[in-house]
């Protein structure tokens, strides 16, 4: 790792990106243009869907020999979540997952994303402690929907992680690649007779900046200087090797589909018509999504203005080496295109300026140079930093075609949280996936980006991390002070089975422009009165007589006798 890691003999402000048409060809568009509504329809074959995760939904936290999470510990340690909330029982889905198939058979959807537990399929996270009650749970959860004809999107790792793992050092131990590895090859072998589409990772971003860095989530590690480099760094390793061990072994006979689900806000310069801002919001971009994106879909390293920062502001610390990791010519090779498809999780746009921040202490965040506002103009949501700017994704759906050469993109999340006491009609979440579902239709419609799937996040009401239960994305409101947890469609649930079913936004039969003719015999004539007429001069009648024969002859109903009278008159 030597601070010679800056790739670019020019600052990244001096490198051409072909990305940057993405904000000359929107950033000039006015709000009438950005709130255009447009009527349309995805192809056949568009893949609908809802999502979950383990955590959130599952409950049974030490059911039938399942071992401990990161997260199990954290939010069951008191003062952690609001109301001193956790996910021991959340939705109760291990145990009541028919009541589950029965809401995505009654939205009729074509997929379900939800994620494995690893510490119930392995409680110490090692394969020698088989949990053969946890196979047999999703075994049950795969065939059920296999029934139903609706896909499984499986998640192998959304953030829970055995303890057990975290105690020998988490994600900042190079052994966790090995280990992972291990146990997606398990789950290649036992359940990939059936599921076809696999992400390795949920928000990558999310593990190594807010769980290591800012020491929001579990493992709650605040060092944001180091760590979350050196995570991210194990966590493509990571997902590189298993990518790897499904293609060498499994993709012959099971012929599925691997990759990883990243995050991105769109991000809107200040001042489209200021280069370095411009500039700023492609680095925010290329911090964010594409510190793991780059390498796995480009070339298997960092995006250059990441090393080009981070290089630089290590050397001004007195830094012998860059805080930021360097990738062997070997692992490019084994990192590059270790992806089958492009998974994104969006929620909202920020506004982006250039800042020069500051040196101490080290910190990713202040690698940036840049700073984040929210977007001013766009309805609230009950996450105060989650604005609904529906126009942002289809800028983020081009940029991600610009920059990564035009990758099938799944939406693998997108929803809007509302609080907790809204319970059924949920008008803003309706509003809010209108408008973000037909900016999806949009990019693919208008600008050619190849959206082949939308996931709605979330099927219900759930374990909503560091909010408890004081939030909600939920399709379906959960009463969580009853037992038996039970599930009721909100407004939003019934609209998005309608936009599924009618595969996007058809043109309303009263929006048609109609084209046809009158029957034959159709009466064409014209009205007065004497009062009004009785001072047209002779001149001005044969005009609009001649004007009244030219209609009747073009609309091929002419009636001489009728017209004569007319004249006559």
């Amino acid at each position: 790792m030597q601070l010679a890691h800056r790739a670019t003999s020019l600052p990244p402000s001096e490198v051409p990106s072909k990305s940057k048409i993405v904000w000359e060809k929107f950033s000039h568009q006015s709000k009438f243009q950005q709130k255009l509504y447009h009527y349309g329809t995805f192809p056949q074959g568009f893949s609908w869907g809802v999502s979950s995760s383990a955590y959130q939904i599952e409950g049974g936290w030490n059911a039938d020999g399942k071992g401990p999470s990161v997260w199990d510990t954290f939010a069951q340690k008191p003062g952690s979540i609001p109301g001193n909330a956790n996910g021991d029982v959340a939705c109760d889905s291990y145990h009541r997952f028919e009541e589950d198939l029965y809401m995505l058979r009654a939205l009729r959807v074509k997929s379900y994303r939800f994620s494995l537990s690893w510490s119930r399929i392995f409680p110490d996270g090692l394969r020698t402690s088989l949990n053969y009650k946890g196979v047999e749970y999703y075994n049950r959860v795969i065939d059920g929907l296999a029934a139903n004809n609706i896909t499984p999107m499986v998640t192998l790792y959304h953030w829970d992680l055995p303890q057990a793992l975290q105690n020998l050092g988490g994600w900042e131990n190079t052994d966790m690649i090995d280990i992972f590895n291990d146990f997606c090859d398990f789950c290649f072998a036992t359940f990939g007779d059936r599921v076809k589409f696999w992400m390795t990772f949920n928000q990558p971003y999310t593990i190594a900046w807010s769980g290591y860095g800012l020491g929001q989530v579990p493992p709650n590690i605040k060092n944001p200087g180091i760590a979350p480099y050196r995570v991210a760094h194990n966590l493509i390793k990571a997902h590189a090797k298993v990518y790897h061990t499904y293609d060498d072994k499994y993709r012959k006979s099971q012929g599925g589909l691997v990759s990883i689900t990243l995050s991105a806000d769109w991000v809107e310069p200040k001042d489209v018509n200021v280069l370095r801002e411009v500039v700023a919001a492609d680095r925010a971009l290329q911090f964010k999504l594409g510190w793991f994106a780059h390498p796995i879909f480009k070339n298997g390293d960092y995006p250059d203005a990441m090393k080009w920062q981070v290089g630089n502001k290590s050397e001004l610390q007195d830094l012998r080496e860059t805080r930021l990791p360097l990738f062997t010519e070997e692992e490019k090779s084994f990192i590059k295109g270790t992806a089958d498809v492009f998974c994104v999780n969006h929620y909202t746009t920020k506004i982006v300026s250039h800042v020069t921040a500051r040196l101490s202490p080290p910190s990713y965040e202040h690698d940036w140079d840049f700073s984040e506002s929210e977007e001013g103009d766009s309805p609230t949501t009950a996450i105060s930093n989650q604005r609904a700017v529906a126009w942002g994704l289809r800028r983020l759906l081009n940029w991600i075609k610009e920059e990564y050469g035009n990758p099938d993109i799944y939406i693998t999340e997108n929803g809007v949280a509302t609080d907790m006491k809204t319970t059924f009609d949920d008008i803003n979440r309706v509003f809010y996936y209108k408008t973000y579902v037909n900016e999806a239709l949009k990019a693919h419609n208008l600008d050619g980006v190849n959206v082949k799937g939308y996931i709605a996040a979330s099927l219900m009401d759930s374990f909503e991390w560091v909010s408890g239960y004081t939030v909600g994305f939920g399709l379906h409101h959960v009463d969580f002070t009853y037992p038996n947890r039970p599930r009721t469609p909100k407004r939003s649930a019934h609209y998005y089975y309608h936009v599924m079913k009618d595969n996007g936004f058809p043109l309303p039969n009263d929006e048609k422009i109609l084209y046809g003719e009158f029957p034959n015999f159709f009466n064409w004539s014209t009205a007065s009165s004497s009062y009004q007429v009785r001072n047209i001069n002779t001149f001005t009648l044969l005009r609009n007589s001649c004007c009244l024969f030219q209609l009747l002859s073009l609309s091929g109903h002419f009636n001489k006798y009728r017209l004569t009278r007319v004249l006559d008159t």
